[in-house]
This record gives C-alpha cells, structure tokens and sequence, in this order.
C-alpha cells in the first residue's frame, strides 16, 4: 500500500484497528494517523476484545479472518457492550452471505480487499461524522408512537412485550423511518441511507428488518399500524 500525506489533519478521535496482515497494519495506522486520528492497533481477536474493554474508542476497524478470536466474535462481543460504537470490516470475504451476518451482529459498513486508500479514508470519515445512524433528526432522543417509546441514546425501547434494546441497525433504520415519516420509502433507498449499501445487496434484508420492527411495536404484526408496506414500492411509517 503506498503511503498518503495529509497537510492538514483532523481532530483526534481514537480508533482500533484490528489486522493480523503486518504490510496492510502498518500502512492503514501511517495513513489514519496521518489524518489526525489516534490509532491503536492489534493483530488478534483476543487482543481486541482486551483493548476495546479497557480503553475507549471511537471506531473499530476489524478484519474477519484473524488468530484466536475471528472477527464476527469479536464484533459480537463489542456489541454486547456498546450498542453504538461504529465497526467497519475489512476483508478478503467478498461473499452476499457473510455481509448479511455482520449486518445482523451489529457492523455498520463493510469494505472489501483489496480497497483504496481514499475510499476507506471517506468511510472512516464518514462514519465519524453521521451521528444521525443512532438518533433522530433534530437531536430528538425519545420518540413514542402509540403505546411504545424508544430511547435514541440508550437503544432502550418499550413496546408490546415490555423493555428490550434495539440493535444498533434496529435503531438506525426505525430513526431514518422517523425522519421520513409520512414517505414511502424504497428499499433500494432504505438499503443505501440506512446502511450505506448499493442495492447489490439483496433487499431482503430491509424485509427482514422490517419483520422484526412490527414483531416488537405492532399490536398485530400481520396488519401493521404504524409500519406498512406499499406494494410494488417500499415502506412507509406512519404515526
């Protein structure tokens, strides 16, 4: 990987990036750092679930194929504790079906090797900057929609069976349906605002994802309220 300089670097925000490969380790920390990030890095899953338990980060950068712990575990593990922390995995597995399971973990992007530079530099950038995938428009941090509530900063919701937490993809598309309410949205559209997929994804997903929404929020899931479908055109949420 050839080596990039940045004249002006950004603010620090902490990232841990997790890479076994040494050659693609030490260019990926050179590059981040040189944006103005802190970077710590590590070469196994087990290492990574040790420092993501005793220090803080921003954004976690995982590659699937590692020692000890592969990455889906590890994503699993941070997900128990942070719902909300961004993961972006980087790997060699360019396969539909391992896309989907780290969707349903918990990651929030994914890159395939090999990559650009620029392109993992924009995703990282990005996925700093949107902090509208765990949160309403508007900085709104509760929303109630009939008898439920969901809390934006924790992930708590209250619905039908009682109080559970939301994955961070839950809360991620149920915010992007709030924000639109009223809208029938595409799943092409859903697929691209809500996970920053192109629709080569099958758009299966949002179905499934919409499945689980009524299942926790509609008094009769087979005759949505609040989440219906728009035949031959998506999703709309109406409250």
């Amino acid at each position: 990987m050839a080596l990039k300089r940045k004249e002006e670097p950004m603010r620090a925000e902490k990232i841990l990036l997790v890479e076994d490969e040494d050659s693609l380790a030490i260019g990926l920390q050179y590059n981040l750092e040189e944006e103005g990030y802190m970077v710590k890095c590590v070469k196994d899953g087990k290492a990574a679930v040790e420092a993501f338990e005793s220090e803080d980060f921003d954004l976690i950068i995982l590659d699937l194929m590692l020692p000890f712990l592969d990455g889906f575990e590890v994503a699993r593990r941070i997900r128990r504790e942070s719902l909300q922390v961004p993961i972006l995995i980087i790997t060699a597995r360019s396969g539909l079906e391992d896309k989907k399971k780290g969707f349903d973990i918990g990651v929030d992007d994914y890159l395939v090797k090999p990559f650009h530079l620029d392109e993992l530099l924009l995703r990282v950038k990005r996925m700093l900057q949107r902090k509208r995938w765990y949160r309403p428009a508007g900085h709104l941090t509760h929303f109630r929609f009939g008898n439920n509530e969901v809390d934006f900063e924790t992930l708590v919701a209250r619905g039908k069976g009682g109080t559970f937490k939301l994955t961070s993809q839950e809360a991620r598309l149920l915010s992007y349906l709030i924000e639109n309410r009223g809208r029938v949205l595409s799943r092409s559209e859903i697929l691209k605002e809500v996970w920053n997929m192109d629709s080569e994804m099958e758009t299966r997903t949002v179905d499934n994802f919409m499945v689980r929404l009524r299942k926790y929020f509609e008094e009769d899931p087979k005759n949505p309220r609040f989440f219906r479908s728009i035949r031959g055109s998506g999703y709309i949420f109406e409250s």
